[in-house]
């Protein structure tokens, strides 16, 4: 047995960890995939695999593969006990289920950047906040003129929405050619947009209510408001009101994953200890260079309470919603047939083109001219070192509104499959051409005559 050693960091080991050794597995699968996982752009990387995967799935010419990725997410799973059972469709369980998990991150970043963020400070905010109403309102408008009038009207949802993962991991790619500021906008302009969306569905995708139901959600989460007043601090007491509240707002008719952006909002932002009270605590118990375990446990406690639980939530759902959720939630809703002619076909249709407008058109188009107007009324300035080019790049790429968009085709059109399928081409083609305009432009952009200078004055 070899002997241990004591490592330059106080730990001992009687040899180097598991995925600094020089096993295959560890050289050749584990260090590049968690050095893949570290880099900005991997959630987005794995969101397509996943969209790719789902087309090949349902387009590739095999006998009974198309039936099969239908029979598959359409294969009903229940849970029962007792008297109670609640019987849903796979694809179902993901879209009301499992998307809760990152509508529930999306509501705890809304809450760490209206406390900690951009969003406190209104002089910061006001750019991408004023851009993201008219980057919603414009490609709205533009769908309803195209798409409005027949039975596809309900899809004006649809092209409002900005994909976070995609859109951020685009810029990601293009690295320093972007200025930081403007990377800070697509971000909070992205977190509104969110924000926009979540109204859009409660408002106006939601279907015939049952008002005791939505009363008991509603009860429950006023209690979840109630223990954080009173200074309850225990996770699992909120994760089960929070599924009680989920299942009470599936049960009213209201869409269940708003359930999961009330809760990510209730998170407290704020720690319950000061930092110095751990550090205190952790030099007197060293004084004696040894710890028992009350102590231990003691310093756990009070190092993990001098971090708010808005940030311990997000640093351990992050990955789980960008790597697990999004792509099994791309691999269950993006594989449309395109072969025999529906491509074509679909491409001619009012809802596609609407929604084609919306993303690719309606969203830089809608951004440039709020950002104008805001900027010209003296209520916002331009982000620090960005141009005018760059910031309509910045708004072409925010047109790529792939999981949200897909998430409101699902809602748009819930008795009309052809009319979804179309959507989903339509989401497909446009935020790919949304994604390449935007890259094109910014590239564009980047390559400024010799002393062209960017546009003046910064967010601060």
């Amino acid at each position: 047995m070899p002997e241990p050693r004591q490592t330059p960091d106080g730990l001992w080991r009687e040899g180097p960890v598991w995925t600094a050794s020089d096993k295959p597995i560890a050289r050749y699968v584990a260090r590049p995939l968690r050095d893949f996982l570290r880099i900005e752009s991997a959630g987005s990387v794995l969101l397509l695999a996943a969209t790719v995967a789902a087309l090949l799935w349902v387009n590739l010419p095999f006998d009974g593969w198309a039936s099969a990725y239908d029979h598959f997410w359409h294969t009903p799973l229940a849970l029962e006990l007792g008297d109670w059972r609640i019987e849903e469709s796979l694809q179902h369980w993901v879209n009301d289920g499992l998307m809760t998990v990152f509508f529930f991150v999306v509501g705890l970043e809304i809450k760490y950047e209206l406390v900690h963020g951009d969003l406190r400070d209104p002089r910061t905010a006001a750019l991408p906040i004023v851009a993201a109403v008219g980057g919603m309102a414009v490609p709205a408008l533009l769908y309803a003129a195209i798409a409005g009038h027949g039975e596809g009207s309900s899809g004006w949802g649809i092209p409002m929405a900005t994909d976070i993962a995609f859109a951020v991991g685009v810029l990601g790619l293009l690295g320093r050619r972007i200025p930081s500021a403007a990377r800070l906008f697509l971000l909070t302009l992205a977190i509104v947009d969110d924000i926009g969306a979540i109204l859009v569905i409660a408002l106006f995708y939601t279907a015939d209510l049952s008002l005791g139901w939505l009363a008991l959600a509603l009860g429950l989460l006023a209690l979840m408001a109630l223990l954080r007043a009173a200074r309850v601090w225990a996770i699992p007491v909120y994760a089960v009101l929070g599924v009680a509240a989920w299942f009470a707002l599936l049960q009213s008719g209201v869409h269940a994953t708003l359930a999961g952006v009330a809760a990510g909002l209730l998170t407290p932002a704020v720690a319950l200890l000061r930092p110095e009270v751990a550090t205190s605590a952790a030099v007197e118990s060293l004084r004696d260079r040894t710890l028992d375990a009350d102590e231990l446990d003691r310093l756990r406690f009070l190092t993990a309470e001098s971090v708010p639980v808005v940030e311990r939530l997000q640093a351990r759902l992050h990955p789980l919603s960008s790597y697990v959720v999004l792509p099994v939630f791309a691999l269950a809703n993006a594989g449309v047939a395109l072969g025999d002619g529906v491509l074509g076909e679909a491409l001619r249709s009012q809802v596609v083109l609407g929604i084609g407008a919306g993303l690719v058109l309606g969203k830089p188009l809608g951004i440039a001219l709020a950002c104008l107007l805001a900027v010209r009324l003296g209520l916002a300035r331009m982000p620090a070192g960005t141009s005018w080019s760059q910031l309509i790049g910045v708004g072409a790429v925010a047109g790529i509104g792939f999981t949200v968009s897909l998430f409101i085709a699902g809602l748009s059109f819930p008795d009309s499959p052809l009319l979804t399928a179309e959507a989903k081409v339509g989401i497909l083609v446009a935020s790919a051409v949304a994604a390449v305009v935007g890259v094109l432009m910014l590239l564009a952009a980047g390559r400024r005559r010799p002393g062209e200078e960017p546009a003046s004055g910064g967010v601060s």
